[in-house]
């Protein structure tokens, strides 16, 4: 398995950490379903022969389509609001942010993405996204970014994309299928996008359980001495491993300590 560069920067984004994932995955699998898509690092690893990918985000699963279905526009829109960054600086990005909050464009999204601060998505409590610009850095260019386009279009054909809850997207999984679950954290409160209630989550995970469905969770972790680790009941899973997932980026943005982070994996079989 090989690393693959991501094609929109996502908050809590399994980029360091796919191809391990991925590498836990059953041998053998019908549909794979990713319900919480978010930068899709592991379905990219994966590459299933037939997948269900979703998340709550609209504009976030109208992106996924246009890369599946329209690259070219993609890659085209990126470029132009590109440009206009390198010509008109800071004003541009704000605008493009305004822009989004109102329409809520695929194509802003991504620009955002590849242009604010670290690549965090952020949302205030009224849903608007907030990060800023981060000034140092100018975007990937565009001859790159559509290299990454067209890797990824190649990746996902085989994908279906809905904007839809966890629950509702994974409804049809049958015994034989496979499930990846990255949900936002419990102890985040909407500080991005989409928020779930955790005891629904438990009892949605042994649902999957009484029905005989693989899943491997991505959730808690740990930060150099600090445990965030959830108490997850041990009747709904068989294995927990701590993967690495690199260095703490708000440590890093607010006084440049670096911690280690880990994050755990449970897996039901």
């Amino acid at each position: 398995m090989k690393r693959l560069p991501p094609l929109i920067k996502w908050s809590g984004s399994k980029q360091s950490q796919a191809i391990f994932i991925a590498s836990c995955a059953p041998n053998n699998f019908n549909t794979y379903y990713e319900p919480f898509l978010g930068g899709g690092a592991v379905v990219g690893i994966l590459q299933p022969r037939k997948a269900v990918c979703s998340d709550i985000n609209n504009p976030l699963i109208a992106l996924w389509k246009l890369i599946k279905e329209k690259p070219g526009l993609v890659v085209k829109n990126y470029g132009e609001n590109w440009n206009e960054l390198q010509k008109e600086g800071y004003k541009f990005f704000y605008k493009a942010r305004d822009r989004f909050n109102h329409g809520e464009s695929p194509h802003d999204l991504l620009f955002l993405s590849r242009t604010c601060v670290n690549g965090l998505i952020r949302y205030n409590q009224q849903g608007k996204f907030n990060n800023s610009l981060h000034y140092t850095r100018k975007g990937i260019h565009p001859d790159r970014f559509a290299k990454i386009a067209t890797d990824w279009n190649q990746r996902i054909k085989n994908c279906v994309f809905l904007t839809t809850d966890y629950r509702k997207a994974t409804k049809n999984a049958r015994r034989d299928d496979f499930i990846y679950l990255d949900p936002p954290y419990f102890n985040t409160r909407g500080r991005y996008f989409g928020t779930i209630n955790f005891e629904e989550f438990l009892n949605y995970l042994s649902g999957l359980n009484d029905k005989g469905i693989k899943f491997a969770l991505s959730y808690d972790g740990m930060r150099a001495d600090k445990n965030y680790i959830v108490e997850i009941p041990k009747t709904l899973y068989k294995r927990h491993l701590l993967v690495p997932f690199g260095n703490s980026t708000f440590k890093k943005v607010q006084d440049r300590k670096v911690e280690k982070v880990y994050e755990s994996l449970y897996l039901n079989f």
